[in-house]
């Protein structure tokens, strides 16, 4: 096992990731943009469909909490332990 190969290989197809996001990112604004200027949430097309829509979510405010009620922050808080792997 070659590592040094195996890092090289990897590295050319983050850099064709990297391409293929920005592509992608491209394509998805155009289409945004189209659909955002002619007032659309759903756009079908012959293959594919899309939808742009206003999605509403709600979320716990943390650090208002920690600061209220600091011990009911503590008693929910959940740790958890993983592994990352990065590489540039």
């Amino acid at each position: 096992m070659n590592i040094n190969e195996i890092m090289k290989e990897l590295a050319q197809y983050k850099r064709l990731q990297d391409e293929t996001a920005a592509i992608i990112e491209g394509l998805t604004d155009k289409i945004k943009q189209y659909m955002t200027e002619n007032q659309l949430e759903t756009l079908t097309g012959d293959e594919h469909k899309a939808t742009y829509k206003t999605v509403i979510s709600s979320r716990i405010d943390t650090t208002a909490l920690n600061k209220a009620l600091p011990e009911v922050a503590t008693a929910y808080t959940k740790t958890t332990e993983a592994r990352r792997f990065t590489f540039a």
